[in-house]
Order: structure tokens, then sequence, then C-alpha cells
């Protein structure tokens, strides 16, 4: 139970990494005010001398004020909120290398110089054959998947799968996507994308969440294949798609005040979280225990006045900017 989240800070060349049992979400709200007012907060948390690994970290962030560097990941509720998130870390990590660690906790532990396996059991990426591609009859998928036929045309398709799960489905898919149905045009923007060239034996993805092994290429059965990772960047798919399936551009506004809203919001208490899942009945003979990091609160970065006043002014001109565009 729980969103765990793990930190580092590096600094001076030693790093050092932080711990908090219930921030996952909060991994955006807790960088927003900048590098200062991040670190500050981090370092409130418990210090840890151990790495969460890619099952159990649901968020983190790496800031590395030698290199001027912030790696991070999180799971966005949306598109939008993601491109709201990246807008305003763009503005208030001036000079710094702002990166999405779409390959999790191996972007952070290879940053370190660690490799991308250290949080890795061995046969983590896991294959499988598909039987059938996840199509949707829904106008709001997980991805957006395309492929070139033979005669250069491309159609696409929405698919209930995250953008890496077609990659894992290996190049049989390709086969199921051409007897695939037509799905419905989209009303809202997908977490990610993937195309499929067979000609030219590439295939290019996007996606604004983690994509863990993405950086292994070439992955189990894609041998003489090639990889255009775009990491959040949609516009080349978007060039490719036929005219009757259009990605949407959904304004940024709502989660622009979603970002500000969350500034006068503190984190929820999980006192109530807790008396609930004491109070689930367990078998006979059993008694439930609650994990002791799960007691500790999370301790949020407090930005101190001038910090808060910057960012509400970097979030009234890009909630501006969003309305006029």
């Amino acid at each position: 139970m729980g969103a765990r989240a793990q930190y580092v800070v590096v600094e001076n060349g030693a790093w050092q990494r932080y711990y908090s049992h219930w921030a996952a979400n909060r991994v955006v709200d807790d960088l927003l005010p900048g590098p200062v007012a991040a670190t500050r907060g981090f370092r409130a948390n418990q210090e840890i001398d151990e790495w969460l690994d890619d099952v159990w970290c649901e968020g983190a962030a790496l800031v590395d004020h030698d290199r001027r560097t912030l790696l991070w990941f999180a799971f966005a509720d949306s598109w939008a909120d993601h491109i709201a998130a990246r807008a305003v870390l763009a503005r208030t990590w001036p000079g710094w290398d702002v990166r999405f660690a779409h390959d999790g906790m191996g972007d952070l532990t290879h940053h370190l110089g660690l490799g991308r396996y250290l949080t890795r059991a061995p046969g983590w990426f896991e294959t499988f054959e598909p039987s059938g591609f996840a199509a949707t009859e829904y106008t709001e998928p997980s991805s957006v998947v395309s492929l070139r036929l033979p005669g250069g045309s491309v159609r696409a398709w929405g698919s209930d799968w995250e953008p890496i799960e077609h990659l894992a489905g290996g190049p049989g898919l390709i086969d199921l996507l051409v007897a695939a149905p037509s799905t419905p045009a989209l009303t809202d923007m997908p977490y990610g994308g993937v195309h499929f060239d067979p000609q030219a034996r590439t295939v290019s993805l996007w996606a604004v969440q983690t994509v863990t092994g993405i950086h292994n290429w070439p992955l189990p059965r894609w041998e003489n294949w090639s990889l255009d990772f775009r990491g959040d960047d949609h516009t080349q798919q978007a060039r490719l798609l036929p005219t009757d399936f259009p990605l949407p551009r959904p304004p940024l506004t709502a989660a622009l005040r979603r970002l500000s809203d969350g500034l006068d919001t503190p984190p929820p208490g999980n006192g109530p979280l807790l008396a609930h899942a004491a109070a689930v009945r367990s078998p006979e003979g059993t008694v439930p225990v609650v994990n002791p990091a799960a007691l500790i609160p999370h301790e949020p970065a407090d930005p101190t006045p001038a910090e808060l006043s910057a960012l509400r002014t970097t979030l009234d001109a890009l909630v501006v900017g969003a309305e006029v565009d």
C-alpha cells in the first residue's frame, strides 16, 4: 500500500537517496518551485541507502546540482497534465537540462554510472505472443498505433495497450494490425504512440509515460529493426496519420490550472487510508500489519514566499498563453 517515490540529490561529487511512501503522485508538485525548494523538500524526507526497483517505485526524481540536470518520472493523468508540467519546469529550472526519465529507474542509475539493470531482476522485460490486437471502441485510448502499408498509405488505430506493450508483442503484431477493423477517431490525446514501417524495418515510438527498456534496443525479436524513439514528441506521428484519424490538440489551460490549484492543497493525510486497511477482514488466524514506512507522512516541498510568488507568476503567464493559443 502506498505510492512510493525515490529522490536522489547529487552535489559536490556525492549523491544521496531519499524515500517517501506516499509521494509518487506528488513528484511534479515538489519539483515545480525549482531546484532549491525541491532539494530542500527531498532532504526533509527519509534518507535511505537502497534503491527501489522498477516494480515498487512509482515516481522518482534525480537532482544533479553538479551537472545541472533533472531527471524525473511520475504518472500523469493525461497528456495535457504531462505537457503542462513540462512547460512549468522549463521555466522554474532555468539553465537546467530537464528530462523525463522514460526508462524509469534505469535512467537515474545510468546517469550515476551504475548501468540500467541495477533495479531490474533477470527476465524483467516480458514478451508475449499476441493472439489479437488490442483495438479499442473507445475514443480515449492508451495509445495510437499506425502502420505504413506496402502501397505507402498509412492506417491508424486506437489501442488499449500501453506503447511499450506493442513492442513486447514482437513484429508478429503487424500481421494482426493489417487484419484489424477500424477504430473510432480520437477525442483526446493518448499517452503515447507507435508507428510501424515494415518496408524500412523501423519502429517509431513516443510517450508521456515511462517505457521501461526503451534504451535496451534491440528488444527481443526486433533484431535488424531500427528504433526511432521520439521521447514525448508526438508531432512526427501526427504528420503521418491519415486525415480522418488526426491526433486531437487539447488545450493546456485546465491542466495548468490544476497545477496552480495544487499549490494551495497540502498532501492528503494517510490516517483514514491506514484505518481502512487495518479494518479489512483478514483470513482467520491472521493479523493485519501496517508497514512502518506507511506511518511516516510525506514532507512536501515548502517554497519560501519568494519561490511561491515566482511559481505563481510562471503559472499565470502560462495560463494566459494557453488561453490565447
